[in-house]
């Protein structure tokens, strides 16, 4: 049969490619910074930043200046030694022009250079030259001024001496992203600013300043927190009513014997930094990070902290009898309203996985653990009121999670939690096919009328609640599983909660939440958000839930029929219109009818969905905490201060 195949195109030696230099960076970005979207673009500045960074843990950088600029370039200076200048003997170059122009080379194999480091190992600063439009290198060393100019990731001129350095050190990157790379090169300033925050924090004394040039957005911002991250906890947790008076810190440095690239046993040190504080709500919030890098998924050093955490309240609460015998807290138990900061610096880390996101060096568990062992038993007894506090909030969550434990299994012998007993009121699609069906979430029997008429049965099912659902921010699971609105929700997507949340299991692709474009529509968004972000958060994660956006206005004139979703849209068509046109304000999805609500929300041809992201976890807690928890007068002030922002909210 082989014989009856056409090859239309040979597959030899010849048809194997070669990308020479940074060839592989331009061909394929997503490899080297994840996307091309905003999230790739606002990459591009960490990495430069996290070469400044690593300067600072080396101990020779304490200022570092972010700008951008009006031309929408950006540059990153800091006060380190500048980026080596001296020929490279085996490449003949520069070693910074090796730097700008070779993947993989740097001071960050062994070489001696950095220690500690984070960032993607020697390939940041390349990788940015290579998806620039232009390049400007700038090196402040040996009292000299230093200059290259650089386009599209090839030097345009050689490292030259242009001037004194007046006695200052340091380099200085400034770039502008190239637009036939990136769709979007306008950098966003609220962006950065989240992010250099959380490093600051990360980084005890460190000085960064975010500057904005750009014509009508001039500000600057500066950072430095000589708390480090115990001042981070008491930021966390200025919304919140606190268990104890400050939280606990530690930083310990220990040093220990790890095996070189080539086997060999060589001196280590690794520094353990963490706090905590404990609140009176109901879910647990660690973040934890390893050489500035976020660890999404945890590892050795969260291993250690909870383990730890867990053993010592047992031991305090059974030594000084506030348990009952052979009475123990579980981790969760402990752990109820913990919001918590663990930041390791570790020579050579081990990641597992590509991503970086789970450390998996074994050393550190066992040194976090020692840290919390020397700290926190210490700190328990010297404080015996708030532990006594602390020992009685556990008992409290232990016996609600009892409660929750026995509600849900009331709830699945009578079938609510069961696939095989959906909610009455859902109107489901025909297709069994997960990935093509989507489910809209509508507030009220009028709007859930409509959207059963206006959908398309095949793939598109229709849940309607009534009312505003439960606010899970203020409540315990017990309660929240009382709540049949909540309970249907569940039941219909068919994927469980909590740590039983499973997307693999979820019956629908698309979880569509459609309410009203009105203030009491924003307030069930939020607590619906507040419902996915608490209860079912990979599916947030994982890309399944999503916002619809109807319009405001219906603007007729004669038989034409246009739509404006925002008073901005329609207030400039106005503009543009002669006279003869009649203006319909929805004050509701209920008063579309059902061609209209399928033509502008639900037909994926034409509507437009905002899908929900998890860009920044701690500042979702944040922003969570403060619009659904207890303190009315932080939630009046945040929605003061974003009002404006409202409309293009990410969460």
């Amino acid at each position: 049969m082989v014989d009856d195949l056409k090859v239309t195109q040979e597959y030899g030696a010849d048809a194997i490619q070669v990308l020479e230099g940074l060839e592989p960076v331009r061909k394929r970005p997503g490899m080297y910074i994840g996307s091309t979207d905003e999230r790739g673009l606002h990459h591009l500045v960490t990495e430069i930043v996290d070469n400044s960074i690593d300067e600072a843990l080396a101990g020779y950088c304490n200022e570092i200046h972010v700008t951008i600029h009006q031309d929408g370039s950006v540059s990153v200076l800091d006060n380190g030694r500048g980026i080596p200048t001296g020929i490279h003997k085996k490449e003949g170059i520069s070693s910074a022009e090796l730097v700008l122009t070779k993947l993989h080379a740097g001071g960050k194999f062994g070489g001696g250079g950095y220690k500690i480091s984070g960032g993607l190992h020697g390939v940041g600063l390349s990788v940015v030259n290579a998806l620039s439009e232009t390049l400007l290198l700038d090196i402040y060393q040996n009292g000299n001024h230093y200059h290259q100019e650089y386009h599209r990731g090839v030097p345009t001129d050689r490292l030259k001496i242009v001037d004194g350095a007046g006695g200052k050190t340091g380099t200085m990157v400034t770039f502008k992203p190239d637009n036939e790379i990136f769709p979007i090169t306008t950098f966003n300033y609220d962006v950065l600013k989240a992010r250099f925050r959380e490093i600051a924090f990360l980084n005890k004394g460190l000085i960064i300043v975010l500057a904005d040039e750009r014509e009508g957005q001039e500000q600057e911002t500066k950072y430095q927190f000589m708390g480090g991250i115990q001042e981070f906890v008491a930021d966390l947790t200025e919304n919140k009513n606190c268990i104890f008076a400050e939280p606990v810190y530690a930083d310990k440095v220990y040093k220990y014997k790890r095996k070189d690239e080539n086997g060999n046993s060589v001196d280590a040190t690794c520094e353990i930094e963490f706090s905590f504080q404990f609140t009176d709500a109901y879910n647990e919030n660690i973040h934890s990070y390893c050489n500035n890098i976020h660890t999404e998924d945890g590892g050795k050093h969260e291993d250690g902290f909870k383990f730890t955490l867990t053993k010592i309240v047992n031991d305090y609460a059974t030594n000084n009898k506030l348990v009952k015998d052979k009475v123990k807290l579980t981790g969760e138990d402990v752990r109820d309203g913990i919001i918590a900061v663990i930041s390791v610096k570790v020579e050579e880390p081990q990641f597992e996985g590509q991503t970086k996101t789970k450390l998996g060096t074994d050393e550190i568990r066992g040194f976090t653990s020692k840290a919390m062992e020397e700290t926190f038993k210490d700190y328990l007894e010297e404080h015996p009121k708030e532990s006594k506090e602390l020992v009685n909030k556990c008992l409290i969550a232990q016996r609600a999670r009892e409660a929750a434990r026995n509600a849900s299994m009331d709830t699945k012998r009578k079938g609510a939690l069961e696939s095989t007993s959906l909610p009455g009121k859902l109107a489901d699609c025909t297709s069994k096919n997960a990935e093509e069906c989507e489910i809209f979430i509508v507030e009220g029997n009028s709007a859930g009328g409509t959207a059963k008429n206006a959908r398309n049965r095949w793939y598109q099912a229709i849940l309607p609640l009534r009312g505003k659902i439960l606010n899970v921010e203020k409540t315990r699971l017990a309660r929240a599983l009382e709540n049949q609105e909540i309970n249907d929700m569940i039941t219909a997507f068919g994927c469980g909660i909590y740590e039983n949340c499973d997307p693999a299991k979820l019956r629908y692709d698309k979880i569509v939440i459609m309410t009203d474009a009105d203030v009491d529509g924003s307030h069930i968004e939020i607590l619906m958000l507040t419902f996915f972000f608490r209860y079912m958060r990979p599916l947030i994660e994982q890309g399944h839930v999503y916002v619809a956006q109807p319009p405001l206005y219906r603007v007729t004139r004669g038989k034409q029929h246009t739509y404006f979703y925002t008073e901005e849209e329609k207030e400039a068509a106005m503009k543009e219109m002669e006279r003869g046109y009649d203006i319909q304000r929805y004050k509701g999805l209920g008063e579309m009818d059902a061609e209209q609500l399928w033509e502008t929300t639900m037909d994926p041809a034409t509507r437009t969905l905002k899908k929900v992201n998890m860009k920044d976890a701690v500042a979702c807690n944040e922003v969570f905490d403060t619009l659904m928890g207890d303190r009315p007068d932080a939630r009046r002030e945040f929605i003061e201060k974003n009002a404006k922002l409202v409309e293009n909210l990410d969460v």
